[in-house]
């Protein structure tokens, strides 16, 4: 049978008029097979540091007394080779929704493709997992499997098996996403962050070798990021 992939989606300043001038979309995937030891090694990381086990690790609880937790956290992400990031940043600033006969929605629906295109591949399944906040999260899934499987001609569904919402504070490989993305958002806004954001922030800049505010190369395994702009659709 072909290998089964998990992959833990997140998103960040999405609506459309939350002012805010950029969405963040991010994916983190591994072999579902590796979920259960991923999800182990990241509860054995907050035993460590004297955290509950079912301590939720987010980006907007990063504090000054936890960076050497969070910092381990990253340092974990790139020591294991089966665990990939993928992150699209949109501008928001300058969409033209009804030159291309689409409203915000399906310009999201285009972006979350955009976002997971490269991960996909023929030889494997797929599991995906979301966490989305507004109500309208049951309906965004049913479009969200229709458009991604459609999009690649998976149209009986056998390659992207399924796409659901899960809770985020139970699923330790959805709040690494949850961190990555905010630090990839971070890295791209204006305004003050705390000296620990900034810590994380450099630490997957050195670890990856990338700055976080460009595309990296199309094929690039760990870290890999796409910058678009309303230009991208001329």
């Amino acid at each position: 049978m072909s290998p089964l992939i998990n992959v833990y989606c997140d998103e960040s300043s999405h609506l459309e008029n939350d002012h805010l001038p950029a969405m963040v979309l991010g994916a983190l995937w591994c072999p579902a097979e590796e979920t259960r030891n991923i999800s182990e090694d990241i509860r054995g990381i907050k035993k460590r540091f004297g955290l509950r086990a079912d301590f939720e690790i987010k980006w907007t609880k990063v504090s000054p007394a936890k960076s050497a937790f969070y910092l381990e956290l990253v340092d974990y992400f790139f020591s294991r080779a089966d665990l990939h990031f993928r992150a699209l940043v949109a501008a928001k600033e300058g969409l033209r929704h009804p030159d291309f006969q689409q409203d915000h929605d399906t310009w999201y629906y285009k972006m979350y493709f955009d976002m997971l295109k490269i991960i996909f591949s023929p030889a494997d399944r797929y599991r995906i997992y979301l966490d989305i906040k507004d109500t309208r999260g049951g309906e965004k899934i049913r479009k969200l499997h229709e458009v991604l499987a459609n999009s690649i001609y998976d149209f009986s569904q056998e390659i992207i098996e399924r796409v659901q919402i899960v809770r985020s504070n139970e699923v330790e490989v959805m709040q690494l996403a949850d961190l990555l993305i905010g630090a990839v958002g971070a890295a791209n806004r204006t305004g003050t962050l705390s000296l620990t954001k900034n810590l994380l922030i450099a630490k997957l800049r050195q670890a990856s070798g990338y700055s976080l505010t460009r595309s990296t190369l199309y094929r690039e395994p760990k870290i890999n990021l796409f910058f678009w702009t309303p230009q991208s659709e001329d």
